[in-house]
């Protein structure tokens, strides 16, 4: 994986582990030499994973709508930043420019974008992987719920398990380096209920 796209809050939360791990993964993208490619922003967990990866020489691509420009929140030091003008083309060229796509902590924003890529990998529109690094379980009811989507007939398996998920970053890398995405339909028929 040359690089990867990372969503995250422009919060911090609540926990200390929240911005530890989100400048942990950026130092950790860096030192495997994979770029960094994100919301663009200063603040928040966005703030600190790009901070994790500058500090140690990474590669890091912002993408910033010009509404969120205006408001002085872009990153300074960036590799490169690239203004768009709607948070859809955000998201496109967020999915042109990497690999996969780690999820981390974070808020409505966090999850719709999230959800996109992962939705767009379920219907083959790309065959990246998608990860979610669960910090002190911030994602267990999330991942609850996608069991139940399983249980209740609404997803397949074969796509709740194209979610790579972990709680430590080397593990959730090293799954999505050998993740291979499946090949089969998205729908479910009532055969398969």
């Amino acid at each position: 994986m040359k690089r990867i796209t990372v969503f995250c809050g422009s919060s911090f939360g609540t926990e200390k582990d929240y911005e530890a791990q989100a400048n942990l993964l950026g130092k950790t993208l860096a030192g495997r030499n994979i770029g960094l490619v994100y919301g663009g922003a200063n603040i928040g967990l966005m703030g600190a994973v790009a901070n994790g990866a500058i500090e140690n020489k990474g590669e890091v691509i912002g993408i910033l709508p010009r509404f969120l420009q205006n408001k002085e929140i872009a990153h300074k030091g960036l590799t490169e930043l690239i203004i768009v003008e709607t948070m859809h083309e955000r998201k496109t060229k967020m999915n042109d420019l990497s690999d996969g796509v780690i999820t981390l902590p974070g808020g409505f924003g966090t999850l719709e974008e999230f959800f996109e890529m992962l939705t767009w990998a379920q219907l083959g529109l790309h065959k990246k992987p998608i990860g979610i690094l669960n910090i002190n379980g911030f994602y267990d009811e999330l991942l609850a719920l996608v069991e139940t989507m399983v249980k209740k007939g609404f997803l397949k398996v074969v796509n709740q398990n194209m979610l790579l998920t972990s709680d430590n970053i080397n593990d959730l890398l090293d799954k999505m380096a050998s993740y291979e995405a499946p090949t089969v339909n998205k729908w479910i028929s009532k055969d398969e209920i």
